[in-house]
């Protein structure tokens, strides 16, 4: 059984840094692709970045590129996400998801698999 567990959450102050990371544990047979997708308070599901297996590509929501950034260990089944200049708007509960399809990575509906969430908070 494929598990996906997020880690790194937490409260900051504004313009402060986090970095989440997201291990995948199971076996998903093949390179799969990884991402970030964010839930603020109230708000629908959002992604915010998300990145291929060989790492080489990647992509941001406008609203978190120059701020964030995508990341996988070497062991491919980790993904990370250093959050820098967080800002009030940035929180939510993050979710890492990962998916064996080709695209759209901004979409949720491309991921198979997802992770509980864990929660970030940023105080101004």
């Amino acid at each position: 059984q494929v598990q996906l567990v997020e880690s790194g959450g937490g409260l900051v102050q504004a313009g402060g840094s986090l970095r989440l990371s997201c291990a995948v544990s199971g076996s998903i047979l093949g390179s799969y692709s990884m991402g970030w997708f964010r839930q603020p308070p109230g708000k629908e599901r959002e992604f915010a970045a998300a990145v291929t297996w060989s790492g080489a590509n990647t992509w941001y929501a406008d609203s978190v590129k120059g701020r964030f950034t995508i990341s996988r260990g070497n062991a491919k089944n980790t993904v990370y996400l250093q959050m820098n200049s967080l800002k009030p708007e940035d929180t939510a509960v993050y979710y890492c998801a990962a998916t064996q399809r080709a695209s759209p990575l901004y979409s949720g509906t491309t991921y198979d698999y997802w992770g509980q969430g864990t929660q970030v908070t940023v105080s101004s």
